[in-house]
């Protein structure tokens, strides 16, 4: 599946109960104490032509939130955290740095404001599988042996690098997501979404 069709933070924002507008035209329906949440799902530098940091810098300037969080899929470094932990950091994200395609960082260096950042592993790539596949290979020969130098030397090793330097000429480094990548993101962004919604 394309990287670009894993919409994990368009779909949370989709769930999220936004109020800005609702505080301005019919605060009635309010309960007291509403907080003003408002929400954009800027797209991708390849279809928009402008980068998100360019975009959130011109919603900041103009709607001067207290805060901004950003919401993005992960690549990990092991198959288990797929889809299985929720990263939450204030020191902001740079988009596409787990896909070596960097962009602007998202910070409140470059957007003036607290950034919150929230992910979840979506992804990972052919090198983090072939380490994963070897690690568990060994463990089991390990298991078979009952004891073997080198095996055990050959585990410690960081092969993660090894065999990224081995995929990378031929562009065989690969982008994974498990085939039930959608059923993951419906779940994980209900999950987000209602954390949001009741922290507000």
């Amino acid at each position: 599946m394309p990287l670009h069709r894993i919409r994990f933070g368009p779909k949370v924002i989709s769930d999220i109960d936004i109020t800005r507008h609702l505080l301005t035209y019919a605060p009635q329906y309010l309960e007291k104490g509403t907080r003003s949440v408002c929400a954009v799902s800027p797209g991708v530098l390849g279809t928009t032509g402008i980068e998100t940091s360019e975009i959130l810098k011109g919603i900041v300037d103009h709607v001067n939130p207290k805060l901004v969080i950003v919401i993005d899929s992960l690549a990990s470094k092991s198959i288990e955290r797929i889809s299985s932990t929720i990263q939450i950091a204030d020191t902001g994200i740079v988009p596409g740095a787990g896909v070596d395609n960097k962009r602007k960082e998202l910070t409140k260096e470059t957007l003036g404001v607290p950034v919150i950042a929230i992910g979840v592993p979506m992804v990972v790539d052919a090198a983090t599988i072939a380490t994963d596949s070897i690690n568990i290979l060994i463990s089991k020969l390990q298991n078979e042996a009952k004891s073997n130098d080198y095996l055990n030397k050959l585990k410690e090793e960081d092969k993660y690098e090894m065999i990224k330097e081995a995929l990378l000429p031929d562009d065989y480094n690969l982008m994974v997501t498990p085939k039930e990548i959608d059923d993951l993101i419906e779940s994980m962004s209900s999950v987000v979404a209602r954390g949001i919604n009741k922290s507000f």
